[in-house]
């Protein structure tokens, strides 16, 4: 018993850390342990190597959905402004007015018609009066021309090609009626147009639809003045005051150089080869078709080249020239002088440098790349100003042919 009684007093002390009392007074003791192990429990566990690549992908998941998400959003924000373009663009620029105005237009023109057909039946007396009715029609179908040159830079290629292709049916559909219920000798809108507007306007717009005739229906018209059938030669056109309103025809010729002076109506241009032509202001149109290895100094309203070859052009032109079946066709600003050109051109609407000689449509290439068939002059290329001032003191008699 009393080995036992000593085997518990010395149990305590030979085994401390069973003892309750001892062992509240040693669990507080390290405190500089405590410390070290807070430290070791605060550093970040370094992954095993083998998850690296897990991580990895998971970073390349994350980011490749911030940039959808960053994508989506700048969709979101470019159709929102194509939105306000669209809501806040001119009706004149949208596709679906455009269709409107030109669906009306046709609607009246077809309409206009068949009133004409519709007169000519009823009262065998009114041929004046569907003349003038035939020649406003034409007026229209002009406007509706130049409504699709003007708007072709935002319709699309097939909108632009069927409305040529109706304005060419409406066209031939006037040429029939004015043959079957107002047929004539010759074609002059002049001495009407004095008459019934003084200001010309109507004379302008007439002249200005026969050139789109013979654009369409392949001609010059044969009774109009003009040049023709030359080789060889220089020849010289003054235009009086009293030929502003008329028309000319420059065809068939073969190295000729054509100096034209003053004021005209209309200008046809045919089948030429190696030649200068120099004209003063057109009021209306040209028209020009069949040219090759030629250089042209024009001023105009309006111009339309057909079937041109390695040809030069210096144009002054209020709306934007138009280029058909062309190739090798350059464009350079107007560079013509002579005494009185100044007053010409203002009295001409083309006082002003519109910058259109360099804003060409061809109608042959409708893609939104620019067209092989027509470039710029360069500047190092620009020919001086042809002053023309004192042509034939400088010309020999030989070869002059004055008009």
């Amino acid at each position: 018993m009393k080995n036992s009684s000593n085997d518990s007093k010395l149990r305590p002390l030979l085994f401390p850390r069973f003892h309750p009392a001892v062992a509240e007074r040693v669990v507080p003791v390290p405190a500089a342990n405590s410390s070290e192990m807070e430290n070791e429990l605060q550093k970040p566990i370094e992954p095993p190597v083998e998850t690296h690549g897990l991580v990895a992908e998971k970073k390349h998941s994350a980011m490749l959905e911030r940039l959808s998400i960053l994508h989506q959003s700048r969709l979101q924000q470019s159709a929102a402004r194509r939105s306000a373009v669209d809501s806040s663009s001119p009706s004149f620029e949208s596709i679906q007015s455009f269709l409107v105005l030109f669906g009306n237009a046709k609607r009246s023109v077809e309409g206009d018609l068949h009133q004409c057909r519709a007169l000519a039946a009823s009262n065998s007396d009114a041929k004046s009066q569907i003349k003038l009715e035939l020649d406003r029609i034409s007026a229209a179908i002009s406007d509706m021309e130049k409504l699709v040159a003007e708007q072709s830079y935002f319709l699309p290629p097939y909108e632009v090609r069927s409305s040529l292709d109706v304005i060419g049916e409406l066209k031939e559909m006037v040429e029939s009626a004015s043959a079957e219920l107002a047929p004539r000798k010759k074609f002059s809108f002049k001495n009407k147009a004095s008459s019934k507007m003084g200001t010309g306007v109507l004379a302008e717009m007439a002249v200005d639809n026969r050139v789109s005739n013979a654009a369409k229906l392949h001609f010059v018209p044969s009774d109009s003045p003009g040049f023709r059938n030359k080789q060889n030669q220089v020849l010289v056109k003054r235009f009086r005051v009293s030929e502003s309103e008329g028309e000319f025809s420059v065809t068939d010729l073969d190295s000729c150089d054509v100096y034209l002076k003053g004021r005209l109506r209309a200008l046809f241009i045919h089948r030429l080869k190696n030649c200068r032509i120099f004209t003063g202001p057109v009021l209306g149109s040209i028209l020009m078709e069949e040219v090759t290895g030629c250089l042209f100094m024009l001023s105009s309203h309006q111009i339309r080249i057909h079937q041109a070859r390695n040809c030069d052009f210096y144009l002054r032109v209020r709306s934007r020239p138009i280029v058909e079946d062309c190739s090798g066709v350059r464009f350079a600003p107007y560079r013509l002088f002579y005494q009185g050109i100044d007053k010409d051109l203002s009295d001409s609407g083309l006082e002003e440098e519109t910058g259109n000689w360099a804003n060409v449509d061809d109608f042959r290439w409708l893609r939104a790349l620019q067209s092989p068939n027509w470039s710029l002059i360069s500047e190092e290329e620009f020919l001086d100003v042809q002053d023309v001032s004192e042509l034939e003191e400088k010309i020999d008699e030989k070869q002059l042919c004055l008009e």
